[in-house]
């Protein structure tokens, strides 16, 4: 995870991205910790990004997956 940026997780592109680092999200380990505090609920962390940056829902799906594989692995 590291120092990459928001844009880095899978779903989120520039449009997204930018819109998340307005909100104050713009490194990967802030949404990571995020989706951590929504204690990786599918539903809750689909719905915040839906909320946060207009995410549709592939885009969330996506997001979703992406971080709860890394935690599989990780933590």
């Amino acid at each position: 995870m590291g120092e990459k940026s928001v844009r880095c997780l899978a779903g989120i592109g520039e449009a997204l991205g930018r819109r998340l680092e307005d909100q104050g999200f713009d490194k990967a380990y802030v949404v990571l910790g995020q989706f951590l505090v929504l204690k990786k609920d599918e539903d809750l962390f689909k719905e915040w990004l839906k909320e946060t940056c207009h995410a549709n829902t592939k885009q969330s799906g996506d997001c979703h997956t992406c971080l709860r594989e890394w935690c599989d692995a990780f933590l």
